[in-house]
């Protein structure tokens, strides 16, 4: 019998609370916290994925106009650093609950998202295409062999797209 989605979650939360140990603490003292993995989103920021393919990244100047625009459909995909595929999509789910429901595996991209942006006096002005989502850290974690704890069995980081998508514009000097 599984446990329904709302009361796993609250009870991740409240595991999640545990002072993390060791894994060396051979007390006799137990506690009644059942045996659990669980992920957990340590960290978090707004990060602009970018998309990776040719023609979503552009560079012009010095001074003057940009005009740009998606000419090539595509994809911008998620990146988890740290585990196995499996666990991509475990952090991505515990993402989409504690970060944004917007964030997913995969986004797609399609043709003809135009930008136009004047450009400082002097200055190199870049576009890059891509989503606007989230970088983060996770980690599992396992609850300590005598169940008042937890024990961090692995962590990592991710780069999360969302369907919100735009260009990102910065200016340099060369």
């Amino acid at each position: 019998m599984s446990i329904p989605a709302a009361e796993a979650i609250a009870l991740e939360d409240t595991l999640a609370e545990l002072p993390e140990t060791e894994g060396s603490d051979f007390t006799v003292t137990r506690c009644d916290n059942p045996y659990k993995q669980w992920y957990e989103i340590t960290s978090k920021k707004a990060y602009h994925v970018p998309s990776l393919w040719n023609g979503t990244k552009f560079k012009d100047g010095p001074g003057g106009t940009m005009v740009v625009k998606v000419e090539k459909a595509g994809k911008i995909s998620a990146e988890v650093s740290g585990g196995v595929e499996a666990e991509a999509g475990a952090v991505i789910a515990k993402a989409k609950v504690k970060v944004d429901a917007k964030i997913g595996a995969e986004i797609s991209v399609s043709v003809g998202h135009e930008y136009r942006r004047d450009i400082a006096r002097g200055k190199y002005g870049h576009l890059q295409y891509g989503s606007w989502g989230y970088q983060v850290n996770w980690a599992k974690y396992a609850t300590s062999a005598e169940r008042c704890g937890k024990t961090k069995l692995k962590s990592g980081s991710a780069k999360l797209p969302t369907d919100e998508t735009g260009w990102r514009y910065w200016e340099t000097s060369s």
